[in-house]
């Protein structure tokens, strides 16, 4: 057996050769929501200013339209940006109205210290039946070179979208944007292999953001359903990609030793990573399968937020919860949102404020407010 002493100065290196931190550099904290563009401003109000008493640096949007009432918020609907065809680059074709409802929001979070992340496309769209799956087929929308041309045309109308008061494109827009992702989760309905298999489609599409967009604003990769299938290896070898977007509801995605192990793979290709999605199922279910179920207590699920948090946070990498929303959350199906007025709110606050003095393994300050 080891001295004490011994075994102390053993932890240390392996700790250290583990897990490097950046030096003065600090993690941060964030927020998904997918229909930020239909809130009405007292709401856009209500959101940010709980972010930013959270020290929350970034949120994340979509551009899929919604039409009702999401998670129990009353939104304003707004249409998809290519809701009736696969507009190819016509500009006259896509409806911007997303876009302009995202040209206030920018504007709003800025004064709140927040940026603003853009998932320009999402597979849940896609296997929605929208526009690209009708004309291509879910399948062929990342095989067939004219899909993938229609859809390049989309990322840059995206990027060369002019805001509507400050005049300037999305794609100069640092200090407003954190960063760019061409499609949320891209794949994930095809399976870990076929992502494996076609990770070259995901390069390519963030050389088309990567040409466009000044080097302030980040390249992202979207995420998909885990850890080892949001790490692939050929999204760490693309160099178009800045980071690599992690999604993981699994619990033992959330252990600080097993979030180390891809820290360490990272770290060694020149890329950064973030936990883009992970939350706390609010039922008793299995975490990563929350559709229904008995609530679970106050106390146990608090302690799952903050213990979850924590463990992310001491492994170094900063995150973006799975929802901040801004009302009662009603515990609609596959539960992870937190409302600002429910009572995970302040431990949801507590965590992401701790972010703030914890050492980083990736230096994000550049991209931040």
């Amino acid at each position: 057996m080891l001295s004490s002493f011994t075994s102390l100065v053993v932890w240390g290196v392996l700790s250290f050769n583990a897990f490097k931190t950046v030096l003065c550099a600090n993690s941060f904290a964030g927020s998904n929501l997918y229909y930020a563009a239909g809130l009405r401003s007292d709401e856009r109000e209500a959101l940010l200013s709980a972010m930013n008493s959270a020290g929350m640096k970034v949120l994340r949007v979509w551009l899929d339209g919604q039409s009702t009432t999401q998670k129990g918020t009353n939104i304003d609907p707004f249409p998809s940006l290519e809701p009736t065809t696969v507009c190819n680059g016509d500009t006259s074709c896509y409806n911007d109205t997303v876009l302009v409802r995202l040209d206030e929001f920018v504007v709003a979070a800025h004064a709140k210290g927040i940026k603003l992340l853009i998932s320009m496309h999402s597979f849940n769209a896609l296997s929605g039946g929208d526009v690209y799956a009708q004309k291509y087929t879910t399948q062929g929308f990342y095989e067939s070179a004219d899909a993938q041309q229609a859809f390049d045309a989309r990322l840059r109308h995206v990027m060369n979208h002019v805001h509507t008061t400050l005049q300037r494109p999305w794609q100069n827009l640092s200090d407003y944007i954190f960063g760019f992702e061409a499609q949320n989760e891209a794949m994930i309905g095809l399976g870990q292999s076929y992502i494996q298999a076609h990770t070259q489609w995901q390069c390519d599409r963030a050389g088309v953001i990567k040409s466009t967009i000044v080097p302030q604003i980040l390249t992202m990769t979207g995420g998909e359903s885990w850890m080892d299938e949001s790490v692939q290896p050929g999204f760490l070898s693309c160099a178009a990609i800045d980071v690599v977007s992690i999604h993981a509801y699994g619990v033992g995605d959330y252990a600080t030793s097993a979030i180390q192990t891809y820290i360490q793979r990272a770290q060694s290709a020149g890329k950064k990573l973030i936990m883009e999605e992970w939350g706390a199922c609010y039922f008793d279910t299995e975490n990563n399968n929350c559709p229904n179920g008995n609530a679970l207590s106050v106390d146990t699920r608090n302690n799952n937020i903050k213990t979850w948090a924590g463990q992310i946070t001491t492994a170094g990498l900063s995150w973006l919860y799975w929802q901040v929303i801004p009302n009662t959350d009603p515990h609609d199906g596959s539960d992870f949102e937190v409302g600002i007025t429910d009572p995970g709110w302040p431990v949801l606050k507590q965590a992401a404020l701790d972010t703030l003095d914890s050492p980083a393994a990736f230096d994000f300050s550049d991209y931040l407010l």
